[in-house]
């Protein structure tokens, strides 16, 4: 769980989350929507599939980015579960 909130804790890990709930998309189309380098991207996507919240398969020569949403809603459950009950 540690992985997922350290992953979740970058803005641009966040920002890409957000544009894999529209589905799908290849690392190249991900990289058009930041001004960030290869390797920079690389170094997030690596942090991305560390915490398993996302899953990645090979088309050719490109990688494939799907968001993986039971890692997601798992880590909410367990922030969730830190919440004081109402009395």
């Amino acid at each position: 769980m540690n992985a997922v909130f350290e992953a979740l804790s970058h803005p641009v890990r966040r920002e890409i989350l957000q544009l894999l709930r529209g589905g799908p998309m290849s690392a190249g189309a991900l990289a058009e929507h930041f001004t960030l380098s290869k390797p920079t991207l690389s170094v997030h996507f690596a942090k991305l599939k560390e915490a398993e919240l996302v899953a990645v398969e090979r088309q050719g020569t490109s990688l494939i980015y799907h968001l993986n949403m039971s890692i997601l809603e798992e880590a909410l459950s367990g922030l969730m579960s830190f919440k004081e009950p109402k009395s």
